[in-house]
């Protein structure tokens, strides 16, 4: 009789159970595209994530964008057709995050973009935005805020955007939000790098989930270590789709979830689909020098092989002793087969040049205690040379314009010597 009593108390709790799922992707980068990624080709492409995400919003699905929807510069889709796919997920995203590259073509044409969609806008530390959306599913209030990273100030250069500081203004909120909108549970889309998502939860206690984006990580749902924060990241250009299942249980919220991905397995819907194709037809043919073959490889070049062959280049073109470049700076590998300037500027899409510093072993030093400081973070480095470092010796370092006067500035205190030779077009060449 007692176990009987005990079954039936815990089919009355199961019984008032809600369970309200939350599907994320975040750093599109106007790939609109399917595109050959690090599980082979056919990956990505917004028809298939449209497709997937309006289907589980018809099952009562929230849906959060972290930012990042347009790149200035690559892919040449970005540069023609802007923001063209922010309205396709009216109806459908229910909150975005704003990016640090969202405001690439500055904040008049932001501010258009911005009017085109119906779902809000969140930066919970740049004035002019909301703060935070409240959002009801299942008879659950979730609290939904985004911030702007830490490194903001320096990567955002828009005249009349500024950013406070992450940390204190998530606290407001999570404040605001547990005490004066009683939210049932706290959930941050975006957009600051994992290292700083990670020092946030054990910050500010009351986050229940954090959806990674800036740094551009595949990371499968996992709690963050000393928090009862929960940190999932779907990696970059639509690859994945990360999908949270937040089940509450009177005062307790249990979390389960995993990384989608987003590939030929997944139905696309046809009138994007036939949108998206028509767009990049008209694309190829008002740009064929992006797609006319420049080389041709006999097997594919994965991400890290295209970094270090890279590396090795700029090693040669400035005859330095080490080289170096951010983990942002490679964002795809190449296919084999014909390889166009297009895809070469996907997998390597920034402008960088090659300069040179000459420092101490010393300092070179601290510059790699700084990187394994940043290791998880879109600003980590990729390093080259094999040289023994001795504190009192000098030595010939050369790094992207990006690293030395960006990223890494800090660590750069010599007249940072110009080459005037491009990364990508060095690498060009060589194909």
């Amino acid at each position: 009789m007692r176990k009987l009593a005990v079954l039936l108390l815990f089919v009355a709790v199961s019984a008032g159970a809600q369970t309200v799922t939350l599907l994320h992707f975040s750093d599109y980068h106007s790939q609109a595209v399917p595109f050959y990624g690090e599980r082979g080709p056919d990956q990505g492409g917004i028809a298939r994530a449209i497709q997937y995400l309006r289907r589980e919003k018809s099952r009562g699905a929230l849906v959060f964008s972290g930012g990042d929807t347009i790149n200035k510069g690559s892919p040449a889709w970005s540069d023609k057709y802007g923001c063209a796919e922010w309205p396709w997920l009216n109806g459908i995203v229910d909150a975005m995050a704003f990016g640090n590259h969202d405001a690439d073509y500055g904040l008049e044409t932001f501010e258009k973009c911005r009017a085109s969609v119906r779902y809000p806008i969140l930066s919970a530390n740049t004035p002019g935005f909301a703060r935070y959306v409240v959002l009801k599913a299942k008879g659950k209030k979730i609290g939904v805020f985004a911030l702007a990273g830490s490194d903001f100030t320096r990567l955002v250069h828009v005249a009349g955007l500024t950013f406070g500081d992450p940390v204190a203004a998530a606290r407001e909120v999570v404040r605001d939000l547990r005490e004066k909108e009683h939210a049932d549970a706290i959930v941050m889309i975006g957009h600051e790098q994992a290292e700083d998502d990670y020092a946030l939860a054990r910050a500010v206690p009351g986050i229940n989930l954090i959806f990674g984006s800036h740094s551009h990580l595949e990371r499968d749902l996992t709690q963050i270590p000393g928090t009862s924060t929960w940190f999932i990241s779907p990696f970059q250009y639509l690859s994945f789709i990360s999908r949270v299942e937040m089940t509450f249980n009177r005062n307790a919220i249990s979390i389960r979830g995993g990384l989608v991905p987003v590939d030929s397995k997944m139905k696309a819907d046809p009138a994007i689909a036939k949108k998206v194709g028509a767009m990049q037809r008209e694309l190829e043919r008002e740009q064929p020098d992006l797609f006319t073959p420049i080389a041709k490889l006999d097997a594919p070049l994965m991400t890290t092989d295209l970094a270090n062959r890279t590396l090795e280049i700029m090693r040669e073109v400035a005859s330095a002793n080490f080289a170096m470049s951010t983990v942002s700076s490679y964002r795809r590998p190449l296919p084999s087969g014909t390889i166009t300037m297009e895809l070469l500027r996907a997998a390597m899409p920034y402008d960088n040049e090659i300069v040179v510093c000459t420092m101490s072993g010393a300092e070179f030093k601290r510059l790699l205690e700084e990187n394994q400081r940043r290791d998880g973070s879109d600003s980590e480095l990729f390093i080259a040379g094999k040289a023994v470092i001795v504190d009192d010796r000098t030595y010939r370092v050369a790094a992207t314009d990006y690293v030395a006067n960006i990223a890494y500035r800090d660590f750069f205190k010599c007249d940072v010597e110009k080459t005037g030779k491009k990364v990508r077009d060095e690498f060009r060449k060589r194909l």
